[in-house]
């Protein structure tokens, strides 16, 4: 299958500029293409990650991608998707993200080979440029009108752009221009709110190199969830591909709780699984959804890809032990990041009564409530039903000195931590 009829199955295609001669040249040669990513933050989350998916694809399918960091435009700020400025960072701090982006990259992409991933950050190509010529060599092929007409641009019109923003445009497309004749890049590809951007770009290849010059643009689709929320949102913010701000577990749950109406959307836009593989998973979807075998899937291939086998099943080992409430089979670690986002208490390592402990710590209302809870089994320390009132809750039974898990009835988990 070629590359672009694995992009249109997969519905992976928004625009193009030349659909005939993009599928073409992708027949008759191993392509260069690249896209960027600018460092507004250390790590990337899952919405950025949309088009470095296309891009792998295109690297498995044999062509050469290339990672533009953007150390130069991460100083300016794209007005992409805004209505209002970005605050700008100062030179250190995108340094830091431009190292943290660079490194996160690597882990998902080939790095040997004829077709290894080649990262490069606009920075080294304008920071020598002085204003002159940028106004003469560059700023000199584009129109303000067509500037003025650009999406990107229009919108903000009424709200307010500065300068800097504005002129984006012209470094976005300066890059492709350098990366077309020092990297033999043919095709950029991003979100669908790039597609001015990238077209600025063609526009000046063909005003330097002629129009004859083969440079195409292709973007992919805005992806919203079924409900018509943004994707990769979840209660608790953004899932970020960062371990340490999301952790492997939560990064597993957030795909597994998928919905039906968008777990074979998701099974085409981030899984390399083949089309008869999806294929046979959305057909489990239709028949038994409550099995939600698509959505183990998803979050098996995920986790695997952006950490590892071994954070996966950890992951894995998490989710199986809150669904069963075997707590104790699982590390100290595990469980700080199993329960991080459940309720948290704080309790001294002296021994106490359990109803005393748990009024005491306020996971009870009332003493009367929580004999009546122990009498009828629905409380368990570290996944052990506790029956008796007389029980006494110790620091020996703290998991790696550490902590205490309550269960309240099926799911109300709670984390208590021994101060």
């Amino acid at each position: 299958m070629n590359i672009i009829d694995e992009l249109l199955w997969r519905d992976a295609i928004n625009q193009q500029t030349d659909a005939d001669g993009l599928r073409e040249l992708t027949n008759s040669k191993a392509v260069s293409l690249y896209c960027g990513v600018d460092p507004t933050g250390n790590t990337m989350h899952i919405g950025h990650l949309i088009p470095f998916m296309m891009l792998r694809r295109f690297q498995l399918a044999g062509h050469r991608p290339v990672i533009l960091i953007g150390g130069a435009t991460g100083t300016i700020g794209d007005p992409s998707g805004r209505q209002s400025e970005r605050s700008l960072q100062t030179l250190e701090q995108v340094q830091e993200n431009v190292d943290a982006l660079t490194a996160q990259m690597k882990k998902l992409f080939l790095t040997e080979g004829d077709n290894q991933v080649r990262m490069v950050n606009n920075y080294d190509w304008t920071k020598d440029m002085n204003v002159i010529e940028f106004l003469r060599d560059i700023g000199k092929n584009f129109s303000i009108n067509t500037m003025l007409a650009k999406d990107v641009v229009s919108s903000r019109l009424d709200s307010g752009i500065s300068f800097t923003e504005f002129s984006y445009q012209i470094l976005q497309s300066m890059d492709y221009l350098h990366l077309y004749q020092h990297e033999d890049v043919q095709l950029q590809i991003g979100g669908s709110d790039q597609w001015g951007n990238i077209t600025s770009g063609l526009d000046l290849i063909r005003k330097k190199e002629g129009n004859e010059a083969k440079a195409f643009g292709l973007t992919i689709p805005l992806m919203l969830k079924a409900d018509g929320t943004k994707f990769g949102k979840s209660a608790g913010g953004a899932i970020w591909l960062d371990p340490k701000q999301t952790t492997p577990y939560e990064f597993y749950q957030f795909w597994a709780n998928t919905d039906d109406r968008d777990v074979v959307k998701y099974l085409k836009y981030f899984t390399f699984l083949s089309k008869e593989e999806i294929e046979a998973l959305a057909e489990k979807v239709a028949t038994e959804p409550h099995k939600r075998e698509a959505q183990k899937t998803l979050a098996e291939e995920m986790t695997r890809f952006v950490h590892s086998e071994e954070l996966l099943e950890q992951a894995k080992r998490i989710s199986a032990a809150l669904f069963s409430g075997d707590i104790s089979s699982l590390t100290a670690d595990e469980i700080e990041e199993g329960f991080k986002e459940m309720p948290t208490f704080t309790a001294t390592k002296e021994s106490k009564n359990i109803v005393e402990w748990l009024v005491d710590l306020g996971i009870e209302p009332s003493k009367r409530q929580a004999r009546e809870d122990i009498t009828k089994g629905a409380i368990s320390i570290n996944g052990e039903r506790v029956n008796e009132l007389e029980t006494e809750i110790t620091a020996e039974q703290a998991i790696g000195g550490k902590f205490i898990i309550v269960r309240k009835g099926k799911k109300n988990y709670s984390l208590v931590k021994l101060g």
